[in-house]
């Protein structure tokens, strides 16, 4: 537990460090975090005797986010001929199964594409909130990870305090309707403060947002677990000591960025 609280300390100062150093710290970091995250992706997957092509896979999550990054941070025109390389360093990934001796060489195709869908678009979306007003503005991905620990930990004490009703008993058996519920009811309230300090956004607005990260933020992690038991692991990696891996870090964001984009770029463009 000491290990555990010691790492998390340390892990929020990053995350919030992160966001306010400025837009090159802050596209920087989950560049990196995003390529981690696939490369512990690619590692789980090779635990099944599925072999993803890793490097492509890993220059192309680095290609597809820089490409966006660069879309969102300045929309110059000429970034925007940069998405028609895609499709030239997406195909290096059927062309490197060529050179492959495999018994399923689709298989190990779809995984490493899997795994661009699963890590590294849902963080160019989450890069992309700081830019959903046209400029860099750091609280909405800010107000984002304030909302998603409020979701997690809200969940956990309710749950563990008064969890009855099993959620999703045979992907999450620990996860309650009632740690949900909890969790819902604590980050709508962490929305309110939020929109005191952060008024781009009404009280409404930032409740529904934390709505959003709530139930998608859930069943996020609903889906990881569903995936680390489909290959039989427990924890996606140790990096994070007394936390696992990045994908258990940030299993969350990976589908509630996406929808909490949508929403904002909607309301915010009205």
């Amino acid at each position: 537990m000491k290990v555990r609280a010691i790492t998390g300390f340390f892990f929020v100062i990053v995350m919030l460090g992160s966001n306010l150093l400025g837009p090159y710290v802050f596209g920087a970091f989950y560049l990196l975090l995003s390529l981690f995250c696939l490369w512990e992706f690619y590692g789980l997957i090779k635990q099944s005797d599925i072999q993803p092509n890793l490097q492509s896979g890993l220059l192309n999550g680095l290609f597809i986010y820089a490409v966006f990054a660069l879309l969102t941070h300045n929309n110059d025109p000429i970034h925007h001929h940069l998405l028609f390389l895609l499709p030239v360093t997406l195909s290096a990934i059927f062309i490197q199964e060529l050179f492959k001796k495999t018994a399923a060489p689709f298989t190990n195709i779809a995984y490493t594409y899997l795994g661009l869908i699963f890590t590294i678009v849902p963080f160019t979306f989450f890069h992309a909130l700081a830019y959903i007003t046209g400029s860099f503005n750091f609280h909405f991905p800010l107000a984002f990870l304030l909302m998603l620990w409020a979701n997690d930990t809200g969940a956990y004490l309710v749950g563990s305090k008064l969890g009855r009703t099993k959620l999703f008993e045979r992907h999450s058996p620990k996860k309650t309707w009632e740690g949900l519920i909890g969790g819902i009811i604590i980050t709508a309230g962490a929305a309110l403060i939020i929109n005191h300090y952060y008024t781009e956004l009404n009280w409404q607005q930032w409740v529904i947002t934390g709505l959003l990260i709530s139930c998608f933020g859930t069943t996020g992690d609903l889906i990881e677990s569903m995936f680390k038991r489909s290959i039989n692991v427990k924890d996606s990696g140790g990096i994070l000591p007394g936390h696992g891996g990045l994908l258990d870090r940030f299993d969350g964001l990976l589908m509630a960025a996406p929808i909490v984009y949508a929403y904002l770029y909607f309301i915010t463009n009205a």
